[in-house]
């Protein structure tokens, strides 16, 4: 080839590139799709962790939603008060009195308290003993199985398997709510981190049957909702349920409980 068609060969390729790219800048001019500044504002003071706990993807589908009304100024678990206060003076609205909530997981029946059916030696993983007999080593198939599948779940190391179950850690915690996914007994809840008083107990079973299986669990005796002063404590299908709402603090459940399975703080 000679030095003519090296040339020529340069020439048509560069002016095919530059033509390209001309009608690339052109569409992409026309096809842009305008951000609102506020959108990016918001993106801008979220915590960035990408974590869900808002219901949608990432940080950046927050602040859109935020943006187009279709989600909360304080609809962030993890950044709380101090984000929603920077995400309302975005939007020039009142962000309103944010509740820290925190994880808590509704179990006591740690190795010496929950009696087991037999040894389980397989995978360590919550989700895999739905395939195993009985749904588990443990007598109570309504415990915590205690292999950390919420451990896995949770990107800020905020709980943890102590003597067979989990057990968070309030100050760690963000509420997210990736823990409460990954549980496959629907153990874990968000509740208000000042709660003083919460059960920790979901076993529907009845009072015989539950204390065959663990020293510590709710037998649904209903002397917490008979003796609570102000309505809160409710007991329903064998198990009692604490109303936060209307929960006063004054420790009158947890002392009349006779299996010591409401938590005093």
């Amino acid at each position: 080839m000679n030095i003519m068609g090296i040339v020529l060969a340069a020439v048509i390729v560069g002016g095919t590139g530059i033509i390209i790219g001309f009608f690339l800048g052109i569409a992409g001019e026309k096809l842009k799709v305008e951000v609102d500044p506020r959108e990016e504002a918001i993106t801008g003071v979220l915590p960035g962790n990408n974590c869900g706990g808002c219901g949608y993807a990432g940080c950046s589908g927050l602040a859109a939603a935020i943006v187009k009304g279709e989600a909360e100024v304080g609809g962030c678990p993890v950044g709380g008060a101090p984000v929603a206060e920077k995400v309302g003076a975005i939007m020039g609205v009142e962000a309103g009195a944010a509740v820290r909530q925190v994880a808590f997981v509704k179990c006591a029946g740690t190795c010496d308290k929950a009696k087991k059916d037999y040894e389980y030696y397989g995978e360590e993983d919550c989700q895999m003993l739905a395939f195993v007999p009985n749904g588990g080593p443990k007598s109570c198939n309504f415990g915590c199985l205690g292999f950390g599948s919420c451990v896995k779940a949770c990107p800020f190391d905020a709980i943890h398997v102590v003597d067979g179950v989990a057990v968070v850690d309030k100050e760690a915690c963000k509420a997210c709510g990736k823990c409460i996914k990954a549980c496959p007994k629907n153990l874990i809840e968000l509740v208000p981190y000042d709660a003083k008083h919460k059960v920790q107990c979901v076993s529907k079973n009845k009072g015989k049957d539950v204390m065959a299986a663990c020293s510590v669990g709710c037998i649904g005796c209903k002397l917490c909702e008979k003796n609570c002063p102000a309505g809160a404590v409710t007991v329903e299908d064998n198990i009692a349920h604490i109303d936060q709402s209307k929960c006063t603090g004054c420790g009158v459940c947890a002392q009349k409980c006779p299996k010591k399975i409401i938590t005093v703080e």
